[in-house]
């Protein structure tokens, strides 16, 4: 700030010295006027100018301080009342700028949460049809176009099941309900939703839980492991996908998803909770849309759930669901 206050006031700092140079100047060439008086009269000059500017840098910075060091999460009331009528302009200005923005960002939250309540409503009115539709499929004798039927509901069924909890996930923490949840029915439930796909490609379960409870949400738990399943079915052909639970370090809850599909490159692994980041290995695969394990990672996180992902390329992909102790989920809201 000291640099910045002689910058602005470099012009008033030239004109002084350029007065006292002018001074010395004048009692040099001029005879009449002794040099060292004017001399001692300058040094004074100096050191008053110096006080002055030293006072005035107190008094004028304390504004433009407050403005600096300003965080928009305070409002108005944490800037320093202005002094000076410059200080006043800014302040007014200031002020008209904020409450604009203020209106501005609450006339596009109530926007955006008008969206997201007609989606979600446009969602559960299509689930309506979607599931008259399933049952007019189950009733098919053909069972060939049974299963592909099947297979394509099954494709639109998560897509939308995956937009919902995409504009759920801002306002998880007002969904969080911590229970120990049985892992099993939860398992069994995901598996049973993806049996038509799984039969279509030869993909059975090898389940072993050791431990059998874990304390967390279990409706954003089954949506996690909806995605890791969705996407382990998806890249593997005729092969077992290995559910085991574990006793980790500290007595820590470990889920371990582990399938024999086509892997993934070591250099996507960085990547593949950003979200839309789809492959690079397979970048003309039009129907992954890079938002599943993007808000797996999402929803882990806010459950205090760590993922963890281990890869070979052509020999397939395990995901590690690092659950939090009971001590961590006191920390959570709404527990």
């Amino acid at each position: 700030m000291v640099k910045k206050f002689a910058a602005e006031r470099r012009s008033w700092i030239f004109l002084f010295l350029l007065l006292q140079l002018l001074i010395l100047f004048v009692s040099f060439i001029d005879s009449a006027i002794p040099f060292l008086p004017m001399l001692y009269i300058v040094f004074l000059s100096s050191l008053i100018f110096i006080g002055f500017m030293v006072m005035r840098y107190h008094k004028e910075t304390k504004f433009y301080k407050s403005l600096e060091n300003w965080d928009e999460s305070s409002g108005l009331t944490a800037i320093t009342e202005a002094e000076s009528p410059f200080e006043r302009i800014v302040e007014e200005t200031f002020a008209l700028q904020f409450e604009c923005y203020q209106r501005e960002t609450t006339q596009r939250l109530v926007e955006v949460e008008q969206e997201k309540d007609e989606l979600l409503s446009w969602i559960h009115e299509v689930k309506t049809p979607l599931t008259t539709m399933k049952l007019m499929i189950e009733r098919l004798d053909d069972e060939t176009l049974k299963g592909k039927l099947m297979y394509e509901w099954l494709r639109i069924h998560l897509l939308l099941d995956q937009q919902l909890h995409r504009k759920r996930i801002p306002f998880i923490q007002n969904d969080l309900y911590f229970e120990q949840a049985g892992l099993e029915p939860i398992i069994n439930q995901e598996i049973r939703a993806l049996q038509t796909w799984c039969m279509q490609k030869g993909i059975g379960f090898d389940v072993s839980l050791q431990v059998q409870e874990v304390l967390s949400d279990a409706k954003w738990l089954g949506f996690i492991l909806r995605q890791l399943l969705t996407n382990a079915v998806k890249y593997s052909q005729s092969s077992d996908i290995h559910i085991e639970t574990r006793l980790g370090e500290e007595q820590q809850t470990v889920l371990e998803i582990k399938d024999h599909g086509r892997g993934i490159d070591p250099k996507d692994l960085p990547r593949i909770f950003d979200k839309g980041f789809t492959s690079t290995t397979d970048h003309q695969d039009h129907a992954a849309t890079g938002m599943g394990l993007y808000l797996a990672k999402k929803a882990a996180d806010s459950l205090l759930i760590r993922i963890d992902v281990h890869s070979v390329l052509g020999e397939g992909t395990t995901f590690t669901l690092a659950f939090p102790k009971r001590n961590d989920i006191l920390s959570i809201r709404g527990m």
